[in-house]
């Protein structure tokens, strides 16, 4: 059976999204990240970068969200549009430009020690150009690519719906097609099973110096 290694951030929730769209049968692997499970040698084997999410597809492992969806699309043959041009381009501009710079996002505005103004508004202001961008892109389109709901409609949802978390209430309210895309995933039933899969598992919620540790390495970092 596929394991699927996870916890409740955006990019597993994504994958877990087309797992339960796609109806497959899956063990799900949770990886405590404030806990360290991803520094353990058993999940190194599976992801040597130590991240979120991978799978295990009977040997197969496949590690990268887009890379995942990508994966299992081809395999099952199910939410892959025919415009693979379009199909690439988008899943990299979530991958190299939505996912890093909303993730930064979030450490600079809630995580990080030191508020530094110059980082926040940086990557506030892109993670508002990226969702530009994509909201230009949904003008006159119900979807991502072609005309039918794909893993490329998954792949921004992952990031999409956590908007608030990032820039405030109420931030998709200046993207209305990404709102709309937004609010029609989240209101499918696969996606309310994809949230709800945290809750079957016991996870660290106190973000105190073990936690820190070891999601933020770099702070004990030696390299100048």
């Amino acid at each position: 059976m596929l394991k699927f290694y996870f916890n409740s951030s955006p990019n597993p929730t994504k994958v877990a999204l087309f797992l339960e769209e796609a109806g497959l049968a899956y063990e799900p692997m949770p990886v405590d990240v404030r806990l360290g499970d991803q520094d353990k040698p058993e999940f190194l084997a599976i992801n040597p970068n130590g991240k979120v999410p991978a799978i295990d597809d009977n040997g197969t492992v496949v590690f990268d969200s887009n890379a995942i969806l990508l994966y299992l699309a081809e395999k099952t043959g199910q939410f892959l549009p025919s415009d693979r041009a379009a199909l690439l381009s988008w899943l990299m501009f979530v991958a190299t430009g939505v996912g890093p710079f909303f993730g930064q996002a979030v450490h600079f505005k809630h995580f990080a020690p030191e508020k530094i103004a110059y980082a926040n508004t940086r990557y506030q202001f892109e993670a508002k150009r990226h969702l530009a961008v994509l909201d230009q892109r949904l003008t006159g389109r119900t979807y991502m690519v072609g005309d039918a709901y794909s893993i490329v409609d998954m792949d921004v949802w992952g990031w999409a719906r956590v908007a608030a978390f990032i820039l405030g209430d109420n931030a998709l309210d200046a993207y209305p097609n990404v709102k709309r895309l937004v609010d029609e995933v989240s209101a499918r039933p696969a996606a309310a099973r994809a949230i709800a899969l945290k809750d079957k598992f016991k996870w660290k919620t106190d973000m105190d110096d073990q936690a820190r540790g070891n999601m933020f390495k770099h702070l004990d970092s030696k390299v100048a």
